[in-house]
């Protein structure tokens, strides 16, 4: 690697969130971050570029696929043809290891205690305030990793209007069993305000493939005044996924 590819590299990885340069060695260039705990090694190789996850989520290489193409021999490491592919994959790679469990709840809980901090010793001990502040920051850190996890847009229309997406829970907020459920990416989808409130209300749900399940109550002319179609299905699915939407599915199949 030479003085001008390691810099193009390292500018790559500070434009597209991994603004910190670690040791590295001759071959490669050692990229990491504050703001998420994914570290990578970055190679010039005769494809392009190979880039190899060293640290981050479990799943991160798996999501990573659904749009990148990895290496025959490593699942953890990717081929990238071209520079512009490359800051692709570090942005997504970014924005990825700061939605996937539990770094969303790492940064809820940073923010929860920064927050309360900043309140009177009497009202930041007061249970309903602290339940308040808790509530509405992390309904806050789950929506903006579902943005981050499902790329800005629905999970099922592919809609990329942020003002109309709604970060939907499949097991709800008030019933699950801690914090972790509560901003796991996986509990839930990015759906458009539509698909939101049937979801929401059970009246739609998935199947074990992600194809979409309407209720009885939604005739076919419901059906066609909101958009909906028996063909519709999510665009992907992670095993994750499959426990939530099992406890949605068995809500929406006893009617709510």
């Amino acid at each position: 690697m030479n003085p001008l590819q390691r810099t193009l590299i390292e500018k790559a990885g500070h434009d597209n969130g991994f603004e910190y340069v670690l040791p590295g060695d001759a071959e490669h260039a050692a990229l990491a971050s504050a703001r998420h705990p994914a570290r990578v090694r970055v190679a010039v190789v005769e494809q392009g570029y190979e880039v190899r996850i060293d640290t981050g989520s479990p799943t991160l290489a798996q999501e990573l696929a659904r749009t990148f193409v990895t290496s025959l021999a490593d699942a953890n490491s990717f081929v990238l043809p071209s520079e512009a592919l490359l800051a692709h994959w570090l942005r997504r790679a970014a924005a990825l290891s700061q939605a996937l469990p539990n770094q969303a709840v790492t940064a809820f809980e940073h923010q929860v205690q920064a927050e309360l901090a900043q309140l009177a010793p009497p009202v930041a001990q007061n249970t309903e305030v602290l339940r308040m502040v808790r509530q509405r920051i992390g309904q806050q850190a789950y929506r903006q990793a579902m943005l981050d996890y499902w790329g800005g847009a629905c999970a099922v229309t592919g809609l990329a209007l942020a003002p109309v997406l709604r970060a939907s829970h499949a097991k709800p907020w008030a019933v699950c069993d801690s914090d972790a459920e509560r901003l796991d990416v996986f509990n839930g989808l990015l759906l458009a305000a539509h698909l939101d409130a049937l979801f929401d209300q059970f009246l739609l749900s998935f199947d074990e493939q992600g194809r979409v399940l309407f209720s009885p109550e939604l005739n076919t002319a419901s059906c066609a005044v909101l958009g909906l179609s028996p063909a519709m299905r999510l665009r992907w699915m992670a095993p994750e996924h499959q426990p939530y939407l099992s406890y949605h599915r068995q809500r929406f199949m006893a009617g709510h």
